[in-house]
């Protein structure tokens, strides 16, 4: 189950009163009492062209001032900061990083950020991957992981939770949210990456459905929630959404090769202890 929530009734400034930010949002995570998520597409910022409107991504040849703002806007609506906005560089690898404040210097080059501390919003940034949003009620903690095919095969989801247990986390009580991200019908693949998945476990084969030709259309959120499930976790609520289908809600990457267009702005997904 999945549900668009309007923003909540603002204590913030003035200016920001009037952009209507409306992340998608996990019924299973909003369920949970002292916590704030969002996964955020492209409505409310102040980018133009192809960043239309709220693209996150310091990554993108967008205005750098236009992304800040967007980012702060976000950072409003979460209730932290901007410096507090957790992001890191994504490799598409298989590294979770503890966090506990604002980075100094370069962004670390790690796929995840878990942090227990309450003044930090961890986030990722996606453009037909899957952004992933962890919480564990009990033991107060959270966390984002970026989940591309290859961070996903790699084990990026496994070491999040890996790293929310060494903080006292147990895989029986957290809750993940799989965000917006691209959908099968959308995510069609060549026999070589069918064959990279079914090399590492015959049973993937049941993600996969026929396309044209040679062609085959991959499941990312399913093979997403079925390893979430294979690592203990109990409680896995996968969104609808279509990243690349969807143009006016969310950016795509697929979309804009699809497109010929020269870039591509990012979606940011972030969640945070509120008390």
């Amino acid at each position: 189950m999945s549900d668009v929530a309007a923003p909540p009734s603002p204590t913030l400034p003035s200016e920001d009163v009037i952009f209507e930010l409306a992340p998608v949002r996990s019924a299973m995570l909003s369920q949970l009492a002292g916590f704030e998520h969002g996964f955020y597409g492209r409505v409310g910022g102040v980018s133009s062209g192809i960043y239309e409107s709220l693209n996150s991504g310091p990554g993108s040849n967008d205005d750098p001032a236009n992304v800040a703002e967007n980012r702060r806007r976000i950072a409003s609506h979460m209730g932290v900061s901007p410096d507090r906005l957790l992001s890191a560089y994504q490799v598409h690898g298989a590294d979770a990083l503890m966090v506990d404040g604002p980075f100094h210097g370069e962004r670390p080059q790690v796929d995840a950020l878990v942090t227990r501390c309450p003044s930090v919003a961890p986030s990722v940034l996606t453009a037909d991957c899957a952004p992933i949003l962890f919480a564990d009620p009990a033991a107060r903690i959270v966390a984002a992981a970026h989940a591309g095919w290859k961070g996903a095969i790699g084990g990026i989801l496994e070491a999040t939770i890996a790293k929310m247990v060494k903080l006292g986390g147990s895989p029986a009580r957290i809750v993940a949210a799989v965000g917006p991200c691209i959908a099968q019908a959308s995510y069609e693949v060549g026999p070589e990456f069918v064959a990279t998945f079914i090399q590492a476990d015959p049973a993937n084969e049941r993600f996969f459905i026929p396309g044209r030709d040679d062609r085959s259309l991959f499941d990312l959120k399913r093979y997403c929630a079925a390893r979430l499930r294979a690592a203990g976790l109990g409680a896995v609520d996968v969104l609808p959404h279509d990243t690349c289908a969807e143009e006016s809600h969310f950016f795509s990457n697929r979309r804009r090769n699809l497109a010929g267009e020269a870039d591509y702005g990012r979606n940011l997904s972030a969640i945070r202890i509120v008390r």
